[in-house]
């Protein structure tokens, strides 16, 4: 449903986007991740066909973004990071409007109004002043606004910026719900933790290329494994802490009472063996377990904090 192919977009000597591929599959959400002045926003505003590449092409539904702008905008609902506002209109008054600019004409606009502000729950403000609106209830009528000619294509350029935690809780089930009505949604945040918990793959960018895409975990494996682990030996891990010191597969051990946490070397298999062998050594292990590395520590470790 969204493809870039060799996507470059350069402003003078800066490559702002360079050589950018990836596609995100049907009912996908596509976590897109990068420091400030990665390239995100310029892919994004390609995508919505308000910037064209210096090179490559990229795709909505299969329609080019440089060839087929009409019938990719009726496909695609793009949320900016900043919308505009207009003033002495409510929130029904302002989505009506855009469903009008779409060409939604009789009951297919009524229609569509009822089940945005219903699906966004923003019916029980219809007649409120945008003036008015908290952040949170600003955010859920741009994302509305992004939805009201229903999309096949959700493109969110920073959706969840100053919102409170309940309201980023609540945005997030509505992306995974659209995800499971069939939209694909591509996102960008800097709430890395959000975006663990909603994406399906994610792809991070540095200085306009794209260093890693796919799941957190498939990205992990081609980085250098390294597992976090804890344990607890009962009587104490003093001993077991002079013991993990010894070997090379081991690293940064924090022993405190009977707690031991460590990083391992290895798969998930090794591991085991690492248990085996512990058990083996004589230690009274009454609980071992490992955390993978998070979508922030993943972050840290492909990019280098390059800015252009």
């Amino acid at each position: 449903m969204i493809e870039l192919r060799n996507l470059h977009r350069t402003f003078g000597s800066t490559r702002a986007v360079n050589d950018i591929s990836f596609s995100v599959p049907k009912g996908h959400v596509f976590g897109y991740i990068g420091p400030n002045g990665a390239g995100k926003t310029t892919s994004m505003r390609i995508l919505a066909t308000l910037d064209q590449p210096t090179a490559g092409d990229a795709f909505i539904d299969g329609f080019s973004v440089v060839n087929d702008p009409d019938r990719v905008r009726y496909r695609l609902g793009f949320m900016p990071d900043y919308f505009g506002t207009y003033a002495n209109v409510n929130v029904r008054e302002y989505l009506d409007f855009f469903a009008r600019a779409y060409g939604l004409r009789g009951k297919d606009r009524t229609r569509s109004l009822s089940y945005v502000m219903s699906f966004t729950k923003l019916d029980t403000l219809a007649e409120k002043p945008i003036s008015g609106l908290s952040k949170g209830m600003k955010q859920r009528l741009c994302l509305g606004r992004a939805l009201i000619h229903n999309p096949a294509v959700l493109v969110l350029d920073e959706p969840a910026a100053g919102l409170d935690p309940r309201a980023r809780i609540q945005l997030r089930e509505m992306i995974r719900a659209l995800a499971a009505h069939g939209k694909t949604v591509l996102i960008s945040s800097h709430i890395l933790t959000e975006l663990a918990e909603m994406c399906d793959t994610v792809g991070i960018i540095e200085l306009g290329r794209l260093l890693a895409v796919g799941s957190v975990n498939d990205i992990q494996k081609t980085q250098q494994h390294q597992a976090r682990v804890q344990t607890q030996i009962l009587g104490g891990a003093a001993a077991l802490g002079e013991w993990l010191a010894a070997r090379d597969d081991v690293h940064s051990v924090e022993i405190s009472g009977e707690s031991a946490i460590f990083l391992h070397d290895g798969d998930r298999q090794a591991e085991v063996g690492l248990l085996k062998e512990m058990i083996q050594a004589g230690f009274a292990v009454a609980a071992f377990g490992s955390q993978d590395k998070s979508l922030e520590e993943v972050f840290l470790d492909v990019t280098r904090g390059h800015v252009q």
